[in-house]
C-alpha cells in the first residue's frame, strides 16, 4: 500500500504527537512542550521532549528523533504501513484505497473480520459458561491456568451444529459472511450449513495486529478423525503467511527476546508461561517461505525447537533445505532439538524456564546440521564416496543465492572436509595417505545434531595439561561419540529404556513418600534422563503435595500410591517395577527401617549425580581428542572411562540387605 504525501501530512496534522506518544509514556507540560522519561532506556530523570507545533519527538539520552509514525516502528517494531495505518484508526481517518476494486475487496475484509470477532466472543463466553465445563477441565490438566486463557482468548464450541450460527444470525451476520469466513460448512451439496468446530477447545489465530482472522480447535473426544482442527483458507487467512501468537512475538523480539518457532497452539502456549513470550508455531503445516520471512523480519537467527525423534530430525532437514536458497548476510536459523518424547508442554512442566534454557542454549547453526546430515552414519573409505560427498556439498552450496553467504558456506564446509579427510600428515598417519583400506574416517549413526568437533564445550570437566613436549598421536582420529556416550542422554536426548538407577530412585520414593518432607527440593532437582521418569516423578510430587502430611508413614504410603494409580500414572509405575531387575536394593522396597532408606536414598542421588556429571565430562573429552588428537586429550579421556568403570562398580554395592532391617548392609 502507497501513501501520497498528502495524506501523511493530513494524518499528522490532525493526530498531535503528544497523543501518540502519551499513551506510551508519561507527559508532564513544560512550556510549550511536553517532557517524560525516555521510552528507549531506563532513566531517572527526564529526557524526552515532545513538541506538537513541530511535529516530532526528540530523545537527548539516545539521540532518536521522529514524528508519529517513527515513534511507533521504533517502540513497537511495527512496520511503516502498518504505524501509518493505526495513525489512521485513532485520528479516524480512512486509509485510501488505490483502485475502487481495492476499495471493496478491504471493505469486504473489515465485515469479515467483525464476524470473526463476534465469534471469538461466543467462544470465550462459552468457555466460561458451564457447558464449558469440560473444556475448563481439559484445560486446567494440560496446566493452562484462566489468566493464560483471557491472554490468548481461548474459548470452546459447543458439540451442537448450530450453536455459532444461531448465534451469529442472532447478531445480523448474514449466513453466507459465516461460510466465507470459514465458520460454517456449506457448498451447493449441504442445503443447510452448520458449524465448522463442534465440541472442541478454540484458539483464535490473529494477524500482526491482533485482529481474529482463523481458528483452531482441539477436539475433547478420542474418536474424532481429526484431533486438531484449522479455519479452511478464507480472504483474511492463508495458513502459509501467518503464524501463531505473531503479535506477541513480534513485540518480544522488540525487546530483543529470542524467537523460538515450537510445533503447535498448546507448545507456544507453555512456552510464554515459562518466560519465552516470542514464541510462535506454523499453523497445521510445515514451514514455508512466507513464513520463514516473516521469523526473519522479527530476528536474524530465529531458534526452530523440534522434537528429538527421527521425525523431528527429518523436520529440521526439511526446515534448513528450505533456508538454504534464502539466506542473506546475517540472517540464518538455529536448531535445538528437545528430548526424545517430550514436547515444549511436557519440557514446561517437568522442568521449567531452566530445562527450557538448556535446550535452546544447545541449540546449533544451519551449517552444522547440514553437515550433520551429510556425514551421518556414513561411510568414507574410499575416494568414490568421499567425491559424493563432496559434489553434493557442492550442489547445497550452489542453491544459496546470496553470493558472499555462498562463498562462506562453501569455504566452512570445505574445510570441515579437508579436517575429516586430512592426510596422515595432519594426524600422524591413518593408513597409507589417510585412507589405507577400510580405515578411511567412519561417520557412526549417532541420533540428531551429534556435536561435531567444532561444538566443543570449555571449562568443564578435569582435561589434563599437555606438556609443552607433547605430540599428536599416532593412532586413527578417536571417533568422536563413542557407542558408550552415542547411548546416553546427553548425546540422544532420552533413554529408549528407562534406567535401573532411575527405577530405584523413583521406587523409593514411592514405597517411603515420608522422604520428601525432608528431601522435597533434592528430589525435584534431580536430572531425569526418562521421559516416562520425569512424568512419574511429577506425578508424585503431585500426589504428595495433594495428599497432605499424616503422622503414619504407612498410611501416607497408601494414599499417594492410591493417588498416583488413579490419576493416571499407573503405566509408568509398572514401568519402574519392570526396569528393576534385582530385589536386592532393600533400602527401596517398602518394608526397609528408616536408617536404610535413608542411607540407601542418600547413595542413589550421590551416584545419578555423579554418573551425569561424568557423561558430560565424557562428551568433552571425546570433542577435544577428535579436535585435536593429542596424548593430552587421549589421557583425559582414558582417565574419564576409567572413573566410569569405577562407578559401574560402586553402583553395585547399593545392592544389598538393610542392617538396622535386621539384615548386612554392605556400604559404598
Amino acid at each position: 500500500m502507497r501513501f501520497t504525501p498528502q495524506f501523511l501530512e493530513e494524518l499528522r496534522a490532525r493526530l498531535p504527537v503528544s497523543e501518540v506518544v502519551g499513551k506510551r509514556v508519561k507527559l508532564k507540560k513544560a512550556g510549550r512542550e511536553w517532557k517524560g522519561l525516555s521510552p528507549f532506556q531506563q532513566e531517572k530523570t527526564p529526557s524526552f521532549t515532545v513538541n506538537d507545533q513541530k511535529q516530532f519527538y526528540h530523545c537527548f539520552s539516545t539521540g532518536k528523533h521522529g514524528n508519529i509514525f517513527d515513534f511507533l516502528m521504533e517502540t513497537e517494531g511495527v512496520p511503516f504501513v502498518e504505524a501509518v495505518e493505526r495513525c489512521a484508526s485513532m485520528a479516524g481517518v480512512p486509509i485510501p484505497a488505490a483502485t475502487p476494486d481495492a476499495a471493496r475487496h478491504e471493505q469486504r475484509r473489515r465485515t469479515l473480520h467483525d464476524v470473526m470477532e463476534l465469534a471469538a466472543k461466543f467462544f470465550a463466553d462459552t468457555l466460561a459458561s458451564r457447558h464449558g465445563a469440560k473444556a475448563r477441565g481439559y484445560l486446567g490438566d494440560r496446566g493452562i491456568t484462566p489468566q493464560t486463557q483471557l491472554q490468548f482468548r481461548m474459548g470452546y464450541a459447543p458439540g451442537e451444529r448450530f450453536a455459532l450460527k444461531e448465534y451469529l444470525g442472532a447478531q445480523g451476520i448474514p449466513v453466507n459472511d459465516m461460510v466465507e469466513a470459514g465458520l460454517l460448512i456449506g457448498g451447493e451439496d449441504i442445503p443447510v450449513p452448520y458449524d465448522r468446530f463442534r465440541d472442541r477447545v478454540m484458539f483464535p489465530i490473529t494477524d500482526h495486529r491482533g485482529r481474529v482472522i482463523a481458528f483452531g480447535g482441539r477436539a475433547l473426544e478420542k474418536d474424532v478423525p481429526a484431533k486438531y482442527l484449522n479455519s479452511p483458507e478464507t480472504p483474511l487467512f492463508h495458513k502459509g503467511d501467518n503464524l501463531y501468537n505473531l503479535p506477541m512475538a513480534r513485540q518480544a523480539a522488540h525487546n530483543s527476546a529470542p524467537i523460538v518457532v515450537v510445533e503447535g497452539y498448546v507448545d507456544v502456549i507453555a512456552m510464554v508461561g515459562a518466560g519465552f513470550a516470542g514464541s510462535v508455531a506454523p499453523l497445521g503445516t510445515a514451514l514455508t517461505e512466507n513464513q520463514l520471512a516473516l521469523l526473519w523480519k522479527m530476528a536474524d537467527e530465529p531458534i526452530l525447537c523440534f522434537d528429538g525423534d527421527r521425525a523431528g530430525q527429518k523436520a529440521a532437514w526439511r526446515a534448513a533445505d528450505l533456508a538454504l536458497p534464502h539466506l542473506k548476510p546475517g540472517k540464518s536459523l538455529r536448531f535445538a532439538l528437545l528430548p526424545e518424547g517430550q514436547d515444549p508442554d511436557d519440557l514446561a512442566r517437568s522442568g521449567g524456564r531452566g530445562a527450557i534454557e538448556e535446550v535452546i542454549g544447545a541449540a546449533r547453526g544451519l551449517v552444522d546440521v547440514i553437515w550433520s546430515r551429510e556425514v551421518e552414519g556414513g561411510s568414507f573409505s574410499t575416494p568414490e564416496r568421499r567425491a559424493a560427498l563432496e559434489a553434493r556439498i557442492n550442489e547445497l552450496t550452489n542453491g544459496i543465492r546470496d553470493e558472499v553467504v555462498r562463498r562462506y558456506y562453501r569455504q566452512d564446509l570445505v574445510d570441515r572436509l579437508r579436517q575429516a579427510f586430512a592426510p596422515a600428515s595432519a594426524y600422524g598417519g591413518y593408513g597409507r595417505g589417510g585412507f589405507g583400506g577400510e580405515s578411511g574416517r567412519r561417520f557412526a549413526p549417532r541420533g540428531a545434531f551429534t556435536p561435531g568437533a567444532a561444538g566443543r564445550s570449555e571449562g568443564r570437566g578435569r582435561r589434563p595439561q599437555a606438556s609443552a613436549g607433547s605430540q599428536t598421536i599416532s593412532h586413527l582420529p578417536y571417533q568422536v561419540a563413542s557407542p558408550h556416550l552415542a547411548t546416553s542422554p546427553i548425546m540422544r536426548g532420552q533413554r529408549s529404556s528407562l534406567s535401573r538407577r532411575e527405577a530405584l530412585i523413583l521406587q523409593t520414593l514411592i514405597s517411603h513418600p515420608w522422604l520428601l518432607h525432608d528431601h522435597l527440593e533434592e528430589a525435584a532437582a534431580l536430572e531425569l534422563a526418562h521421559p516416562e521418569a520425569h512424568r512419574l516423578r511429577a506425578g508424585i510430587l503431585a500426589a504428595f503435595a495433594h495428599c497432605g502430611p499424616t503422622d503414619d508413614i504407612d498410611v501416607e504410603r497408601e494414599r499417594i500410591r492410591d493417588w498416583v494409580e488413579k490419576n493416571g500414572y499407573l503405566e509408568q509405575i509398572q514401568r519402574v517395577e519392570r526396569a528393576i531387575t534385582t530385589g536386592a536394593v532393600w533400602g527401596a522396597q517398602a518394608g526397609a527401617a528408616r536408617e536404610d532408606v535413608l542411607s540407601t536414598w542418600h547413595q542413589l542421588v550421590v551416584l545419578h549425580r555423579q554418573w551425569h556429571s561424568l557423561l558430560r565430562e565424557l562428551k568433552d573429552a571425546e570433542l577435544a581428542l577428535g579436535d585435536e588428537a593429542s596424548e593430552a586429550n587421549y589421557a583425559w579421556l582414558r582417565d574419564v572411562k576409567a572413573r566410569l568403570a569405577e562407578a559401574d562398580g560402586t553402583e553395585a554395592l547399593i545392592e544389598g540387605f538393610g542392617e538396622s532391617s535386621g539384615r548386612f548392609q554392605r556400604s559404598v
